[in-house]
């Protein structure tokens, strides 16, 4: 497990933990996802050293109060990196708030948002 705190000025924005079981990156962000912690956001979803992206990812949101245009344009390009006939991204529990961004820029036709964890791993 990874924790990325990574954004000095203030710490306490952006939390993203991930753990790899079976082959899928699960990223459990918390806090607040805008253009000062977009880099963090995407090393955690991607590989350490991001040169190798892993196959199948799953971010749970359920932590997230905020997010705005960054947090779309970080999701999308993972997602065009990781998607194939094996991979994919998913998102699992978005606050309402965060799930009316995504569905407003339409993100969530392109990327599956599920309301939990354990449904975003069955669909």
């Amino acid at each position: 497990m990874v924790t990325g705190n990574q954004n000095t000025d203030r710490p306490d924005r952006l939390s993203a933990q991930r753990k790899t079981v079976d082959g899928i990156r699960f990223v459990t962000v918390q806090g607040e996802i805008d253009h000062t912690v977009k880099d963090t956001l995407t090393k955690a979803l991607l590989s350490e050293d991001d040169t190798t992206a892993p196959l199948r990812i799953v971010a749970d949101l359920s932590g997230v109060t905020f997010m705005d245009s960054s947090g779309i344009n970080a999701f999308i390009a993972v997602h065009q990196q990781v998607n194939s006939p094996q991979g994919w991204l998913r998102i699992a529990g978005a606050q309402e708030s965060v799930l009316h961004v995504l569905a407003l820029v339409g993100v969530d036709t392109l990327i599956p948002c599920h309301p939990t964890v354990e449904q975003a791993l069955n669909s």
